[in-house]
């Protein structure tokens, strides 16, 4: 009977169709997911007068996602260890896809907020488990710039928004841009057909005719008839993968220390994405010009996520992150100030990459960061605890556009947590890292 370490053939595999289809499908869950989530600051501006809501009530509305979001990381990235990820990713794609297009449907501030909230749940499941999903299948020597590929999809999606939104809200009324988002519901029955199972799920599930199959897909070399024992050198105790977990040999600092860093970037990230719209139309631009601000944010976004995970490959992950935590705090100040548009676009494109796209790769350090066996249950708690300053924002910056401060002070607030979660990021001790101790195994 032959043994082979799961780990080592993932870990040295070579890219062929097998890592191309699984990228796709999950790049694509994160478009959907990042479409749902942009539509909400896109249709911010003709809801509120539709509506006729307050600043702070349109931010209480906004965040109403943020909050199911926050427990849908937590509660789905422990899901997928009883249902196995490729169930819990479908599920997820139902939920917001579904419940977004309720959205649109509302009527009343309420349903609006209480239909945002179940979408949350789902667009908050989506995260933990395609990120988990990819960390875990992708090889060794490029697994950060698959993460960052993949994840670069949210911000796919919120360039997609940014394009759709202007003529469908002109057209049609801001509920059309929500109605659109009930489509993506049509493919589940294709994610389910078209996504292999987590190869840690089906190891601790016994599934091994599942297995082989999944390595022949990966390499045809494994498609002998043999019997065959496996094992996972990181996969940890799979069935005590439980949340005490995350905070054993060494890892109690570095995980509070990530959840740091996730809440001031998702603050960041959801104060520029709910409100960088209508500051700019605050500021005298009309609103094509200011939804080509959310584009320049997006298309940012999605250079500073495939360039940060490529430079995190090659550089050491901390120094990658610092340096982009200090970009977006110097980025976002300089907001504040009224400059021609050229820079101002080129501003908000850093912006973009500095903070969604380093949300990103700050996401794909904790994937790495984390064994196997609780790599969903960790990236999920930081996300989920990252989701409190998701929430925080579109309040907090609600409140200070209704007390009509000047918009160098909007700013000014929005960048102060980049310079936290610098210091955050440099204090996490690498050397508890799964990566470092597998990097240890390898050398004795």
């Amino acid at each position: 009977m032959r043994t082979i370490d799961l780990q080592q053939v993932l870990d040295n595999a070579r890219l062929n169709s097998f890592y191309w289809n699984l990228l796709f499908w999950c790049a694509l869950m994160i478009v959907f997911d990042g479409y749902d989530l942009a539509v909400a600051g896109i249709a911010l501006p003709a809801m509120m007068k539709d509506l006729a809501v307050t600043p702070a009530k349109a931010g209480m509305m906004v965040s109403s996602a943020l909050f199911g979001m926050m427990f849908g990381n937590v509660v789905f990235g422990m899901v997928s260890a009883r249902i196995g990820r490729r169930r819990t990713i479908a599920l997820c794609l139902a939920l917001f896809s579904v419940f977004t297009a309720a959205a649109g449907l509302a009527h009343d501030p309420l349903t609006f907020s209480a239909s945002r909230f179940i979408a949350g749940l789902g667009m908050g499941g989506v995260m933990p488990n395609v990120v988990a999903h990819m960390t875990e299948y992708s090889p060794r020597r490029v697994r950060s710039t698959m993460v960052t590929l993949m994840f670069s999809g949210y911000s796919i999606g919120g360039v997609v928004a940014a394009l759709l939104g202007k003529g469908l809200i002109e057209a049609h009324g801001w509920q059309s841009v929500f109605l659109a988002a009930g489509l993506p519901v049509l493919l589940v029955p294709f994610v389910l057909r078209a996504l292999p199972e987590s190869v840690s799920y089906l190891l601790a599930a016994n599934r091994s005719d599942e297995l082989k199959n999944v390595l022949t897909r990966i390499d045809p070399r494994f498609s002998s008839d043999e019997p065959t024992q496996f094992l996972l050198s990181d996969s940890g105790d799979a069935s005590k993968a439980v949340f005490s977990q995350l905070f054993d040999d060494g890892r109690a600092f570095s995980t509070l220390v990530f959840w740091l860093a996730c809440f001031m970037c998702l603050f960041m990230v959801y104060a520029l994405s709910s409100w960088l719209v209508k500051l700019m139309v605050g500021s005298g631009y009309g609103l094509g010009s200011a939804l080509t601000f959310i584009l320049a944010l997006n298309l940012g976004a999605v250079l500073g996520a495939v360039g940060g995970g490529w430079l995190a490959d090659r550089f050491h992950i901390k120094r990658v992150l610092v340096g982009m935590y200090v970009l977006a705090a110097v980025s976002i100040a300089l907001l504040g100030y009224r400059l021609p548009m050229a820079w101002s676009l080129v501003l908000v494109a850093l912006a973009g990459a500095a903070t969604i796209g380093n949300q990103i790769v700050t996401i794909a350090y904790a994937g790495q960061y984390y064994p196997a066996a609780i790599r969903a249950t960790g990236v999920g708690f930081s996300l989920g605890v990252g989701r409190l300053g998701a929430i925080v924002a579109p309040v907090l910056v609600g409140a200070l556009v209704g007390m009509e401060l000047p918009l160098v002070q909007d700013f000014f607030a929005i960048a102060i947590p980049a310079v936290i979660a610098a210091i955050a990021i440099s204090a996490i001790d690498h050397g508890r890292s799964a990566s470092s101790h597998l990097n240890a195994l390898k050398q004795v």
